[in-house]
C-alpha cells in the first residue's frame, strides 16, 4: 500500500510539473519534430554519399527506425502536454457528473453547437455562391475576348480553389471559437501553433512552394482545366489543377502529376486561340507565284467549307518563301483556329494541299543524291606540275599538294589514289 501511495504521489507530481511547463514542453517538442522531419533526408544524403552499397542501405534502414522511434516519443510528449494544457484550469482530478454536464451544456454547449452550425451553414452558402460570383465577374471582364468554354473551365478551377481556402478559414476560426468557449486559453495555443507552423514549414518547404506556385498559376490565369499545355518538359491535356499539383494526360494516355513548384515555364497551346503553322515544300523548278496562289486558294476553300470553316478564325494563307532547303523551297503558311483545333485543321490542310498539288502537277520534293562514276576517257586528268598527280577534269588546284594545276600535255595521268 505504501508503494502504491508513493507511486500515485509521484505520478501526481509529474502531472503537476507537466501542467506547469506545458507551453515550454510544446515549444521544444515542436522544434525537435522539425529537426527530425527536416533532418531525415539530409541524413540519408550524407549516408548514401559515403558509399552506395548494401551496408549503406542497412544503415539507412536503421536510421529510419531510430527516427521513427524518436518521432513517436516526440508526438506522445506533444499529445501529453496538449492534454495537460487543456485540463490545467480544472485539474486532472475533476469529477464528471450529470449535473455538471447539464450545467456545462446550458452555459457553453448551446454556444458550441451554434458556432458549429453557423460555420457549416456559412460553408454551404459560400460553396454554392462562389462559383456564380466567379463566373459572373470573369464574364464581365472577359466578354468578347474568350470563348465560353474557356471561361467555364477557368471558373471551375478558381471556384474549387476558393472553396477549399474558405473551408480551411471557416474551420480554423470556428475551432478557436469553440476552444475558447469550452474554457481553453487560445493564446498559448496560438503561440504553439506559430511554433508548430514554423517547424512544419521547415520540414515541408516543397509543399509551401507548390501551393504558392499554384496560387500564382490560378491568379495569373496561366492555364486551366481542359487546356493543352507543356509544363516541366511534359505536354498533355490538363485534367486537374489544384494549389499543390497539375495533372496532365499525354497522347499515350499516361497521366502525369506535376508539383506546381517544379513549373518554371508554362506553355499554353490553347489560350484564347490557336494557330496553324506549316512549312509547305515545293521543288526548285516550280513557279513560286503560282504555288502561292494554289496554297491561298486551298485556305479560302477551307474557310468556306461548312464543316471546317467554323473551326477557323482566319483562313490559312501564305506569307511567302520561308527557307531554301536542301531539296526544295519552303513556303510559310499561317492561319488562326479556335482553341485546340490547330492539329485537326493542320492535318486536313496537308491533305488538301497534296490533292491540289497533284491536280496542278506541282512537285513536292524529296531528298536527291547524284552519283558520279569515273570520268569520260576523252578528257585528260589535270596533272600537277609539282607532284605529277592526276586530278579530275576542271580542277584548279591539286588535291595532293594544293598548287595550281595546268593541263598535262603528255596525256592523261592516273589519279593519286591509283599510284
Amino acid at each position: 500500500m505504501v508503494f502504491v501511495a508513493s507511486a500515485g504521489a509521484s505520478v501526481a507530481s509529474l502531472w503537476h510539473w507537466i501542467s506547469a511547463h506545458s507551453i515550454w514542453i510544446l515549444m521544444f517538442s515542436a522544434l525537435a519534430l522539425a529537426v527530425l522531419v527536416f533532418g531525415r533526408p539530409r541524413l540519408h544524403a550524407r549516408i548514401e554519399g559515403v558509399s552506395p552499397n548494401q551496408r549503406t542501405r542497412e544503415l539507412c534502414r536503421f536510421a529510419d527506425g531510430v527516427i521513427a522511434l524518436l518521432l513517436g516519443i516526440v508526438l506522445t510528449v506533444i499529445a501529453t502536454a496538449a492534454v495537460a494544457l487543456t485540463l490545467s484550469r480544472e485539474g486532472p482530478q475533476a469529477l464528471v457528473t450529470p449535473e455538471s454536464i447539464k450545467l456545462w451544456f446550458m452555459e457553453h454547449g448551446i454556444l458550441v453547437v451554434l458556432i458549429m452550425s453557423i460555420g457549416y451553414l456559412l460553408y454551404r452558402l459560400l460553396r454554392s455562391v462562389i462559383p456564380g460570383i466567379v463566373e459572373s465577374s470573369m464574364s464581365s471582364r472577359g466578354k468578347g475576348r474568350k470563348a465560353r468554354e474557356d471561361l467555364a473551365r477557368r471558373a471551375q478551377t478558381l471556384s474549387n480553389a476558393l472553396v477549399t481556402i474558405t473551408a480551411i478559414v471557416i474551420l480554423t476560426v470556428a475551432g478557436f471559437m469553440v476552444l475558447q468557449e469550452v474554457g481553453v486559453d487560445v493564446t498559448p495555443l496560438l503561440a504553439t501553433a506559430g511554433v508548430v507552423g514554423i517547424a512544419v514549414g521547415l520540414g515541408a518547404q516543397s509543399l509551401i512552394k507548390d501551393m504558392l506556385a499554384g496560387l500564382f498559376i490560378l491568379m495569373e490565369d496561366q492555364y486551366n482545366k481542359g487546356d493543352v499545355v507543356k509544363v516541366a518538359g511534359i505536354s498533355g491535356l490538363v485534367e486537374d489543377v489544384t494549389l499543390k499539383r497539375t495533372v496532365l494526360r499525354d497522347l499515350d494516355g499516361i497521366v502525369h502529376s506535376i508539383p506546381n513548384g517544379e513549373i518554371t515555364t508554362a506553355s499554353n497551346y490553347t489560350k484564347e486561340f490557336s494557330r496553324l503553322n506549316l512549312d509547305v515544300p515545293v521543288a526548285y523548278g516550280e513557279d513560286l507565284e503560282r504555288v502561292i496562289q494554289v496554297i491561298n486558294r486551298v485556305g479560302q476553300d477551307m474557310a468556306k467549307d461548312p464543316l471546317w470553316g467554323p473551326k477557323l478564325r482566319s483562313a490559312p494563307q501564305s506569307l511567302g518563301v520561308n527557307k531554301f532547303a536542301e531539296s526544295g523551297v519552303e513556303i510559310k503558311v499561317l492561319g488562326d483556329t479556335k482553341p485546340m483545333m490547330q492539329w485537326e485543321v493542320t492535318r486536313e490542310f496537308r491533305l488538301r494541299i497534296k490533292k491540289a498539288f497533284d491536280a496542278e502537277h506541282i512537285e513536292i520534293p524529296w531528298p536527291h543524291i547524284k552519283l558520279y562514276y569515273g570520268h569520260p576517257g576523252n578528257q585528260p586528268h589535270a596533272s600537277c606540275p609539282s607532284c605529277h598527280c592526276g586530278n579530275p577534269p576542271g580542277s584548279r588546284f591539286c588535291s595532293q599538294c594544293g598548287l595550281p594545276l595546268t593541263p598535262d600535255a603528255a596525256g592523261p595521268q592516273p589519279p593519286c589514289e591509283a599510284r
